[in-house]
């Protein structure tokens, strides 16, 4: 099993949200989705820093970074127009109730990187509702439950204990890998096992 600690906020998380399943597929293993909120995991660990969005010159370079990154995957990539991604988040956990979680993962990145909409923008919410073929207001209520935040705090709190600093994170076992340029370590990583 591997684990695939991300945000919704996170551009690499969608990144390697587009490679990751081509590789776990390869070595015919399962992908365990696991969303927390990148702002706790950072204080956890005491980065109290200013956010890669409040440094302008950081900002251009890691922008152009990202680009290149989509043109290689194929994929487009366009920065939403605010950072909130707590609903979308914790929508993680009733696609998971509905065993559904690869599928969400796909879409809400799709519809906010891929596409530019905002993570909070609740036509957004709804719309992923709608295509999963959910009963939307259910959705909708569950993004704003106590149980929807009592589930995604759970995710966040086992990502700390697990000292996952930053997203996205790649864990198999006592291994760990964090960014999408080091995915190339966990498909080594997985041949050198299935070759022994």
């Amino acid at each position: 099993m591997l684990s695939f600690y991300f945000d919704f906020v996170s551009p690499f998380s969608y990144l390697a949200s587009i490679r990751l399943p081509e590789i776990v597929q390869r070595y015919g293993i399962s992908v365990s989705y696991k969303p927390i909120d990148i702002a706790c995991a950072k204080r956890a660990i005491g980065n109290v820093g200013p956010s890669n969005r409040d440094m302008p010159v950081k900002l251009t370079h890691l922008s152009r970074d990202l680009q290149r990154w989509a043109q290689r995957y194929g994929t487009p990539l366009k920065f939403p127009p605010s950072f909130d991604s707590r609903r979308l988040n914790t929508g993680f956990f009733y696609a998971a109730g509905e065993g559904r979680q690869a599928e969400y993962v796909r879409r809400a990145f799709h519809l906010t990187w891929g596409m530019g909409q905002a993570f909070s923008d609740e036509t957004v919410l709804r719309g992923i509702a709608s295509e999963m073929g959910w009963n939307v207001d259910d959705f909708m209520q569950f993004t704003d439950s106590v149980d929807g935040a009592n589930e995604y705090k759970q995710s966040i709190d086992e990502g700390i204990a697990r000292s996952v600093f930053g997203v996205p994170m790649v864990v198999i076992g006592d291994e760990m890998w964090w960014g999408n340029d080091r995915l190339d370590f966990v498909d080594e990583y997985l041949q050198s096992r299935a070759s022994n």
